[in-house]
């Protein structure tokens, strides 16, 4: 055996911390960003400007925006930017189910072309043909890796496209007259929290599978609830737990014989892409998030896009228009019987699409499959580095190997020190890294998951891992070096009255001045 390679922990990181105020606090009446230039006389006299508008369109006084020069500008945004983490400056596996991953530049080059910029999604279709062929090439690479017939690019996010199968799940039956009766959806405890969410914001009743000692929903217990009330079946696997449930063609099986339809939640695509697929585990439908398995960088909120296919039957119910060829055309078809409608403006988001395209087309289906399986090594491989740190476990499934995340627990370093998972995901910070508690309620006790993807090196793994050491040994020796953090970092801690409380909420400027004036 060879000598063990020394963790490489960076203790001297310092992130810079600004004592920066809100854009609207560094308002200076009269400062501009941009000398515009007059208007010239004839262009007014043929445009005529605001009198050309309807009155009620006109405003009757300006807009109550920040007037700020240009330099403070730069300065602002700068100084922000040094403020934040992400996987351009660190190992950035610690958001877990997330799938942070590295996006190659020159994708982002593509789709911020000029030629993708000036764009207009109400362009002729016969001037946008390259942009048609590149949505529907997608749609047939999507096919491939997933085995269903068609694919929608729509939804704006995994969660919307989440609400689009259960849209299409409640189109389906009350196609077949059956909507009434069939009221019911199933989803698992360790399946994304948005399957449940989305059958209950489409009125079903929500019925959760939980888990047995291998961290997994046993057949038996979907033969408890399945039943001629069953409207469908979504369910994640991997699970968040990063466990794959070997039964689940078992799993459709039950559902389909009750009557009801299978969708595939594929977030966690990222351990089983071009090596399982949704259809020959007899799924009706599945998605794809575009922004985390195919190269947009996952943040924010966005940008993003689901990418929603479903078997041949159910095509009329996407939905609409889709991008067909025809006669060596493109076009959009909006002749869907059944469509369930829109779920965004247009046909998603363009620029997400061009990344997935050039993603995989630079991979090839050789390369997809051996992203997935790196993938799945460095995942085993901090399995077994993390296990082996003091007051840190990896609950069900012991022994076993998982696919492309682990949902972890510092459980034991909580009873012996007290520190929790909130305290270590702050001092984590001080290291210029990042660690997601992950998921209330804590079905896993004092959770964190961590998803390393094919992204990264050996070496980045064990640096780390390295930090996660150094925070337990803290934890058993000195624990208030934890508890107090951070130290070194721009983060902080949250005060939770005010996400408890709506009366303290304030998303707009006006909304913040109104309620901070009114405070004691």
């Amino acid at each position: 055996m060879g000598t063990m390679r020394p963790l490489k922990v960076r203790n001297h990181f310092h992130q810079a911390k600004w004592d920066e105020e809100l854009i609207f606090e560094l308002h200076k009446p009269g400062e501009v960003g941009v000398a515009v230039a007059p208007v010239e006389k004839g262009i007014t006299e043929k445009v005529k400007g605001v009198a050309a508008l309807p009155p009620s369109m006109v405003r009757t006084k300006a807009p109550g925006l920040p007037e700020v020069g240009q330099m403070r500008v730069l300065k602002h945004f700068l100084r922000l930017s040094q403020q934040t983490l992400g996987a351009d400056f660190t190992v950035d596996i610690g958001q877990g189910t997330c799938t942070m991953k590295y996006s190659p530049k020159i994708n982002d080059v593509l789709a911020s072309s000029p030629k993708m910029a000036r764009l207009h999604p109400l362009q002729d279709g016969r001037t946008v043909q390259g942009l048609l062929q590149v949505m529907h090439e997608l749609d047939l690479y999507l096919r491939e890796i997933s085995g269903m017939d068609a694919f929608s690019m729509q939804p704006a996010s995994g969660s919307a496209a989440i609400l689009g199968m259960v849209s299409m799940i409640q189109a389906y039956h009350a196609s077949r007259g059956e909507a009434e009766t069939r009221d019911e959806i199933i989803t698992t405890i360790f399946s994304h929290p948005s399957d449940a969410a989305a059958a209950a914001v489409k009125g079903y009743k929500v019925i959760t599978l939980m888990q047995g000692e291998d961290g997994l929903p046993t057949v038996e217990d979907l033969k408890k609830v399945v039943g001629p009330r069953t409207a469908g079946l979504l369910i994640t696997n991997p699970e968040d737990t990063g466990i794959f449930n070997p039964q689940i063609r078992e799993f459709t099986r039950l559902v389909h014989e009750a009557g009801g339809l299978c969708g595939y939640d594929q977030a966690n695509l990222n351990g089983i892409m071009a090596i399982t697929r949704a259809r020959e585990a007899g799924f009706d439908m599945c998605f794809f998030n575009l922004h985390k398995t195919f190269s947009t960088p996952h943040g924010c909120g966005g940008p993003a896009g689901g990418a929603l296919g479903v078997v041949q039957h159910l095509r009329d119910f996407l939905p609409r228009p889709l991008v067909v060829k025809e006669n060596g055309v493109y076009r959009l078809d909006s002749d869907l019987k059944h469509s369930i409608g829109k779920l965004r403006a247009f046909c998603g988001t363009a620029q997400v699409q061009l990344r997935a395209y050039t993603w995989i087309r630079a991979l090839g289906a050789e390369g997809l499959k051996e992203a997935a399986e790196i993938a799945v090594l460095n995942n085993n491989y901090l399995l077994k580095k993390i296990t082996r740190i003091k007051g840190a476990s990896a609950p069900y499934a012991v022994g076993r190997r998982r696919i492309e995340q682990v949902r972890y627990s510092w459980e034991q370093l909580h009873r012996d020190t007290g520190v929790t998972t909130e305290e270590i995901a702050v001092r984590m910070a001080d290291f210029g890294m990042h660690l997601w508690s992950s998921h209330h309620p804590f079905i896993v006790p004092q959770p964190f998951t961590i998803e390393p993807t094919e992204s990264y090196s050996r070496e980045e793994l064990d640096e780390y891992v390295g930090v996660l050491e150094q925070i337990s040994k803290e934890a058993y020796t000195e624990p208030e070096t934890v508890k107090t953090a951070p130290h070194r970092s721009v983060c902080h801690h949250i005060h939770h009255d005010d996400f408890d409380d709506p009366r303290r909420w304030a998303i707009t400027w006006r909304l913040y001045q109104r309620k901070h004036s009114a405070r004691p």
